[in-house]
């Protein structure tokens, strides 16, 4: 278990008794600190790029995850499927980040935009 290529991200569980990760074998994961084991991996047959971000929402049900395809996934962090794709950058996604309230989610882009998805 584990990634196969380089690890580009990662991000406390909100609990932080877990973390994410996102690499270039365009998986994210997520990893308990107290079992010491991977819980799930999050990946999509038609999703071939690295992940260069990760963030979790505020009560750890969603993942989000930025994209080299110039895309955001939401991922269910339960169910292990992608539940949405936050599209409309012109270039790599290569930062994101969940305010505290929860009510938003915000990407920066190698397209020198910041987006603000509500």
């Amino acid at each position: 278990p584990g990634h196969t290529s380089d690890i580009n991200a990662i991000q406390f569980f909100p609990s932080g008794n877990a973390f994410g990760t996102g690499s270039d074998d365009a998986s994210c994961r997520l990893f308990d600190i107290r079992a010491h084991k991977e819980l799930k991996t999050y990946t999509e047959q038609k999703i071939l790029c690295g992940i260069t971000s990760v963030a979790f929402s505020v009560s750890g049900r969603y993942l989000f995850a930025g994209y080299d395809d110039f895309n955001c996934y939401v991922w269910d962090t339960l169910k292990g499927r992608q539940l949405a794709s936050l599209v409309g950058h012109d270039n790599r996604v290569s930062c994101l980040g969940v305010p505290s309230d929860g009510m938003a989610v915000c990407t920066g882009s190698w397209d020198s935009f910041l987006k603000i998805w509500a």
